[in-house]
């Protein structure tokens, strides 16, 4: 066959293709409108009311604004680690439950099957937060006797002062820090400060931590309301004030 023949051929047979194509096609085909969807609507709850609590209280942090500010990746880094101050009410101490064997003069030790926790107390942002609300306060004391001391201190006679002299109440002989007077008592509100972070490691029996919450290390303690009772030892007794 020729190329011409060939030529033509594939011609003829685009053009029976087409006409093919045009007779199939029919009329297009019109857009109309339907109405919106009718039938039942999802039956949500309602959106819940998150109160806002405030982060601080003029330079002070609230106990929910420390610890949301370390749980949080930008604002973590202005508490973990950093000196501020706490303002809240103390819901627990563990004052009140020392065990008999750690409640002693200071300088004489534990007895070795003593089992004595860490001087401690806890500060919410109200009188009745549970504890789980609350941040763990350490560092105050090293142990209960050093508490036992300071007690036998706060309620003996007052050395004189000279003019310009301040009472510098007890130092702990193992942290050097000045044990609070008052002691830490339930009821109290007060303004704490030290170091924040997720870990305590000044405890001669390791490292403590919790990394929701926080805790704090303690450097100063002022009593903004009293307390119902003055804090005291198991078994020993207070001189009232």
């Amino acid at each position: 066959m020729s190329p011409c023949n060939r030529r033509s051929i594939r011609l003829t047979l685009t053009a029976a293709l087409a006409l093919s194509l045009s007779a199939c096609g029919g009329d297009e085909v019109k857009y109309e409108p339907r109405p919106a969807y009718t039938g039942p609507k999802a039956n949500l709850p309602p959106v819940p009311n998150v109160p806002k609590k405030p982060i601080k209280q003029g330079d002070s942090y609230t106990i929910w604004g420390a610890s949301y500010s370390l749980r949080s990746r930008v604002h973590k880094k202005d508490v973990a680690g950093k000196k501020i101050t706490l303002t809240g009410y103390i819901v627990k101490t563990n004052i009140t439950d020392a065990p008999a064997c750690a409640v002693h003069k200071g300088g004489k030790a534990d007895p070795p099957d003593c089992k004595a926790p860490v001087p401690a107390f806890w500060i919410a942002d109200a009188k009745d937060a549970k504890i789980e609300d609350s941040i763990k306060v350490m560092g105050w004391a090293s142990n209960f006797a050093q508490i036992y001391d300071a007690i036998k201190e706060y309620d003996g006679p007052k050395k004189p002062l000279r003019d310009g002299e301040q009472d510098e109440g007890y130092t702990d002989t193992f942290w050097g820090v000045k044990i609070p007077d008052p002691l830490p008592a339930v009821g109290a509100k007060v303004a704490v400060s030290g170091t924040y972070s997720t870990t305590f490691t000044q405890s001669s029996t390791g490292a403590e931590a919790d990394p929701f919450m926080g805790l704090m290390a303690y450097q100063e303690m002022k009593e903004l309301e009293p307390a119902p009772e003055l804090a005291t030892l198991p078994g020993v007794k207070r001189k009232a004030r």
